[in-house]
């Protein structure tokens, strides 16, 4: 039995506490921890878990509890790298939500810690745990769609004006960054994670409707491939109906969650013709619906993976170079934004962008926060975006 202790207990924290309560043959939370210990004790009241204790900081926590195995970090992302460290510097495990930390020195020093101290860490990537995910990558790893060509990412979500009204939100110092980092993330890290890692980013920003932010909520991106091919990637909160997709283009076919296939054919003069490879379709169709479907998905089938990873002492999913793959992918958009210019990656540990301090210190005010407040009413667990099998909202 793994005992887990959850730190921050805001909105994310329903979905992570919700995810451990299925598995509890494998694992029980024992201890709650936040800055508001008021928050925590109404997780604690909420999901009946009378075993957890309440603390007001990790340290506090870390010191008492000798049988945590798990720490599980939910907060800002501006204390991610310091909680992680502590945590895996104390003996234990650690499951990280996104994005992993504020820096990619942070990143680095995440990793660190996790190497010296032989335990696992895991970043929250849940996106890959959908069976939406999970088949279009199958697909693509078959080579039936041929060479890749391009990806069109939409990672579009919608937030309303007061969602940067909370004290930490919408700021470069506390939260890092606006959609891009908070958002697209999901998105990015999907993309990388089937295609692998581009070698240059060219990149704009803006923020065209939340004035109470320091940060953009608007970006658009493209991604160079040392293959040649290309992404497009754009990031927002304002799109109304939140349309996410993913659609690959290989010379021989084109793919896209939510699923749908098309295999063009040419015809003497090089226009398409009204037919089409059907059986390159069919048998594209009969790979996606034959993957087996997921027995847990979303951040039930992260904490199943990271807790089979424990058990069994083998690598998880998503782990700190997983991680931090997604966070350099996000400061080179940053840093093209900033300096428009196109970025080459990997961004060395020389450049003011990898360093902790440096995006914030570089990166433009669109506005300033007009408004903050400590804390929301209660919602239970957060919506998560459209769910790529069905195309309904999650």
């Amino acid at each position: 039995m793994l005992n887990v202790a959850i730190v921050g207990t805001g909105n994310i924290s329903h979905n992570h506490i919700q995810s451990y309560l299925q598995f509890a043959d494998r694992c029980r939370i024992v201890a709650l921890v936040d800055i508001y210990p008021e928050k925590a004790e109404e997780k604690k009241q909420r999901y009946g878990l009378t075993e957890a204790t309440v603390y007001s900081s990790h340290e506090a926590m870390l010191d008492a509890e000798a049988t945590v195995d798990i720490v599980d970090v939910c907060t800002p992302p501006y204390v991610h790298a310091e909680i992680t460290i502590h945590a895996l510097d104390a003996g234990k495990h650690v499951l990280c939500e996104k994005p992993m930390a504020a820096s990619l020195a942070e990143c680095d020093a995440m990793i660190a810690a996790q190497q010296r101290s032989g335990k696992t860490l895991s970043i929250i990537a849940q996106n890959r745990f959908t069976d939406a995910f999970w088949r279009l990558k199958s697909a693509v790893d078959s080579g039936e769609i041929g060479k890749i060509c391009h990806a069109q990412v939409d990672s579009f979500w919608w937030r309303g004006h007061c969602y940067y009204d909370l004290w930490w939100r919408g700021t470069w110092e506390k939260e890092g960054g606006g959609c891009t980092l908070n958002h697209a993330v999901h998105h990015i890290d999907a993309i990388q994670w089937m295609l692998g890692f581009p070698s240059e980013v060219v990149a704009m920003m803006t923020n065209v409707a939340h004035d109470n932010a320091e940060v953009e909520d608007l970006s658009a991106a493209i991604f160079r491939y040392p293959g040649g091919a290309l992404t497009q990637l754009t990031a927002s909160v304002v799109h109304h109906g939140e349309d996410q997709k993913i659609v690959i283009q290989g010379d021989k076919a084109r793919i896209s969650a939510p699923w749908d296939v098309w295999a063009s054919v040419s015809a003497d003069n090089g226009f398409p013709q009204p037919d089409h490879d059907v059986q390159r379709e069919n048998r594209l169709n009969d790979l996606f619906h034959s993957t087996p479907a997921l027995k847990w998905t979303l951040h039930s089938g992260q904490i199943d993976n990271l807790l089979t990873a424990i058990t069994n002492a083998v690598p998880p999913l998503i782990d700190g170079l997983q991680g931090k793959r997604s966070l350099e992918i996000i400061t080179a958009i940053y840093k093209s934004s900033i300096t428009r210019q196109v970025v080459s990656l990997p961004i060395g540990t020389d450049d003011p962008y990898y360093q902790t301090g440096g995006l914030f210190s570089l990166a433009p005010h669109f506005y300033e926060k007009a408004a903050s407040v400590e804390n929301f009413s209660e919602v239970g667990a957060i919506p998560l975006g459209k769910d790529l099998d069905t195309g309904a909202r999650k």
